[in-house]
């Protein structure tokens, strides 16, 4: 079978990067193992979209179907140091309509591909397995499980941080973990939230509190790994008294809604975005300290970038010469490199544990705090991807 483009991996930015190319000749093979389903009650996977993703997705005819009963502005941002140090963000102050939408991953996840399913230049092989990888200089052949064998011009790897595409296409990829786990869970809170996010650098890990909608919060707690263990074995009722405690009970009490879980966290830094016949998006392309939420920012990010090229290009150009891909790499050097590097540093500086250290790091949250000019420049960046 052949195809202008195979995309290995439907999760959120291949099913979107699919979606956003639906208006070109481009004949487009999405393969995945299973079909997104809508998690029973609320999802534990929650993600912030910046509203530089919510008009990307808003582009692609996706934002407006949503549930929007489900999704919650994110009207002010306070963030506490761990020795009286705090920074707070506002909508607005910034001139913007809000800061983020906290929504669940399973109810976008779902809507795009409801989108795919109606899509004409779209085969979606569901399930599909890949197993072999052959790249040469006139195109890229990939063989499934089942015995099928695809030819493109091109092969999109977005299929997360353990990239089997990443790997056959021998990019190599410098992974640093944080001997941390994110512990996830959802919250109906005693107190009103009113759109407010909350995040504590603490002594034992980064917790933020998300605001969702029906008073309603999700909690990630970027914990050592020792202490992820302890959270993920408390009895409900010791769980929630752990976490208001940590919160400094800033929304009163809380009561667990639905399950928990937990997941690795690591830096993850590839050597190339792209090569010839293959280029990168998502996780598979970097990794980040969550404690920024920008992980499925720039996903999306890449993905319109990587649209944006290839729906620019005559029909007579190859999508898979690396002359083309490489004005992707270019375009998405800058975001995910400044994102990585500030996450994994304040991570590590609020680590360590040295008081002249502490002081130091804390004052220069409340420096940041009274300096208008570069706080909003830094909700305007988290915010659109630029300053």
């Amino acid at each position: 079978m052949k195809f202008d483009l195979i995309i290995v991996g439907g999760g959120l930015a291949g099913a979107a990067l699919a979606v956003a190319l639906r208006r070109t000749a481009l004949k487009i093979a999405l393969i995945e193992q299973a079909p997104p389903q809508r998690a029973p009650g609320w999802d534990a996977r929650v993600y912030a979209y910046s509203p530089a993703s919510a008009r990307f997705l808003d582009e692609l005819g996706v934002w407006g179907h949503l549930d929007h009963r489900r999704l919650m502005p994110v009207a002010e941002m306070c963030v506490h140091g761990d020795a009286g140090g705090t920074l707070r963000f506002s909508a607005y102050e910034s001139g913007l309509s809000e800061l983020a939408w906290i929504g669940e991953s399973s109810l976008l996840h779902v809507e795009i591909w409801e989108s795919l399913k109606r899509q004409h230049n779209v085969r979606l092989l569901c399930p599909g397995i890949p197993v072999e990888l052959a790249l040469d200089a006139e195109a890229a052949r990939l063989r499934l499980a089942d015995g099928k064998v695809l030819e493109a011009a091109l092969v999109v790897g977005a299929d997360g941080r353990d990239s089997w595409v990443r790997k056959q296409a021998g990019i190599a990829a410098t992974v640093t973990p944080y001997d941390e786990r994110g512990v996830v869970a959802n919250f109906r809170c005693e107190r009103p939230h009113r759109g407010t996010a909350f995040q504590w650098f603490c002594p034992d890990g980064v917790m933020a509190w998300l605001p969702l909608a029906d008073g309603m919060m999700s909690m990630v707690w970027s914990a050592p790994n020792a202490l992820a263990d302890e959270l993920l074995k408390l009895d409900a009722e010791a769980f929630c008294a752990r976490v208001e405690a940590a919160g400094e009970h800033v929304l009163g009490r809380l009561e667990q809604v639905g399950e928990r879980a937990a997941f690795p966290l690591r830096l993850m830094r590839v050597d190339q975005l792209a090569r010839a016949r293959v280029a990168l998006v998502g996780d598979a392309a970097h990794a980040i300290h969550p404690l920024s939420g920008h992980g499925i920012n720039l996903g999306f990010q890449d993905a319109k970038v990587l649209a944006d090229v290839l729906e620019a290009l005559p029909s007579w150009e190859d999508p898979g010469e690396f002359s083309v891909l490489r004005r992707y790499a270019r375009r998405r050097a800058e975001e995910p490199f400044l994102l990585q590097y500030t996450t994994h540093a304040l991570s590590r500086l609020f680590s360590r544990r040295e008081p002249l250290l502490s002081a130091l790091r804390n004052a220069g949250m409340n420096l940041t705090g009274q300096v208008p000019v570069l706080k909003n420049a830094l909700v305007r960046y988290a915010a659109n991807g630029r300053f």
